[in-house]
């Protein structure tokens, strides 16, 4: 049996993790046109060079992923390239390994870091952005 006391719960939790999850910037497969598209409208941007069997880049996920929670990071335009699977990407964005973190102002690159697993400075790095 539903209680009212059960439908308050509820629509308060929803309520709650909605506004939570507004906050958080996700990240998304890279495809050229959306990162044209976050470029040409002047988005801040993180590409990240990643390999699903890289350790670095296994460390470097919860770290990313707290500061992508952070308010302060909110518009960041989030953009994941696949190391095995999208070589040209790979060649176009002059990484040579993957762990690979690239930030974006608009069309201009600010800042890029090889096999960073330090939280600071992979904050600093992101903050270069905004």
């Amino acid at each position: 049996m539903i209680t009212r006391r059960f439908l308050l719960s509820a629509a308060t939790a929803a309520a709650l993790l909605t506004s939570t999850a507004a906050f958080a910037t996700e990240e998304q497969p890279f495809t050229r046109q959306a990162f044209q598209a976050a470029q040409n409208s002047g988005k801040s941007i993180l590409v990240e060079i990643h390999a699903s069997w890289c350790p670095t880049c296994q460390a470097q996920k919860p770290i990313l992923g707290k500061l992508f929670a952070d308010p302060k990071f909110k518009n960041l335009a989030v953009f994941r390239v696949d190391f095995d699977a999208q070589k040209d990407e790979v060649r176009n964005f002059k990484a040579r390994i993957q762990s690979t973190l690239i930030t974006f102002k608009g069309t201009e690159e600010v800042a890029r870091s090889v096999g960073d697993t330090n939280p600071d400075s992979i904050a600093d790095l992101l903050a270069l952005a905004l």
